[in-house]
């Protein structure tokens, strides 16, 4: 029996069910609450994520990956809250996002492979609860160096623990190849390894050549406009179609990149992001029946949200 790390304990894979693979309960910086924890309306995060997360239970949703990693502002007792509070399963990070610390720019990718190997395998922060994923990321300009040497410790915390790793990419500079030749040096499966943010563009031949690879892709920016001149979430879903007529329908994850507030101070100011009011029920609600208007069937649906998940995180 195969089992992921959640912030309830272990789940057995098989009881993930449909699961968005790239979400955040509230993201703001490193250091953050703890140093100016005024700054944070961690009440009003907690009040609007457990709404969010109960409405979209309400569409079918069982399972939310939260990639927010400890320089996004990450705080498990909330997510752990959130999750009793809705009934949601959540399954959290290790890794770095953008702005990795300094020293570990300078620092042996296996000394940064040991912090995340424990909160893999004993728990973050002292709390117990355990990443069930390792969150690494690149965007534009390239892979710079100490997001390089955090990538070599993201593989390296791979092999040796098997939890699969997630990437934060930017689509249009093809950061996702370079992000699989680093991984691809280090030995790691690509078979356990997530492409994210692959939909910020429609370059078909960059995003085939990833799954030829080997590796899975995650269509996890709806609705759109996280930056100008990216696509709609109308062109999003027609990329998602021509992956599936191309077979590989197998092999792609959809999700938002969706948080219901940053760091704020007050619950006036705490409300969802304009760009997307359905939150995490954007996909439910349009991109599943686009879907299926373009001719994907139920079965395709099923693959994608439920078995697609499943099967990356037992690891078949």
């Amino acid at each position: 029996m195969a089992t992921v790390n959640s912030v309830m304990g272990p789940i057995d894979t098989d009881d993930l069910g449909f699961t968005l693979s790239h979400e955040h309960v509230g993201t703001n910086a490193a250091g953050l609450r703890h140093t100016y924890p005024e700054i944070i309306d961690r009440d009003g995060i907690r009040e609007q994520s457990i709404a969010a997360m109960r409405a979209v239970r309400e569409d079918g949703v069982r399972t939310i990956i939260d990639v927010s990693t400890f320089d996004l502002g990450r705080d498990v007792q909330l997510i752990r809250e959130v999750a009793l509070g809705s009934d949601m399963q959540v399954v959290v990070a290790t890794g770095n996002h953008l702005a990795v610390p300094r020293p570990f720019g300078e620092i042996s990718p296996d000394v940064i492979a040991e912090l995340y190997v424990r909160e893999i395998e004993e728990g973050i922060e002292g709390t117990g609860i355990k990443a069930g994923i390792i969150k690494v990321a690149s965007d534009e300009g390239g892979v710079t160096a100490p997001q390089e040497n955090v990538l070599r410790a993201a593989a390296r915390a791979q092999k040796a623990t098997g939890v699969p790793i997630s990437t934060h990419t930017w689509s249009p500079e093809r950061i996702g190849d370079a992000q699989v030749r680093v991984l691809e040096e280090e030995g790691v499966d690509l078979d356990r390894v997530y492409i994210g943010h692959s939909n910020d563009d429609t370059d078909l031949e960059y995003l085939l050549g990833l799954l030829n690879k080997g590796v899975w892709l995650g269509l996890d920016r709806y609705p759109g406009g996280f930056r100008p001149g990216t696509p709609d979430w109308e062109q999003r879903t027609e990329v998602a179609k021509a992956l599936m007529d191309a077979g590989f329908t197998h092999r792609i994850f959809l999700s938002h990149d969706y948080s219901v507030s940053k760091a704020r101070h007050g619950a006036e100011v705490q409300e969802q992001r304009r760009a997307n009011p359905d939150g995490y029920n954007f996909i439910p609600r349009y991109v599943l029946p686009r879907l299926k208007e373009m001719g994907a069937s139920d079965e395709d649906i099923h693959q994608i949200t439920v078995e697609n998940p499943r099967r990356f995180f037992a690891g078949e």
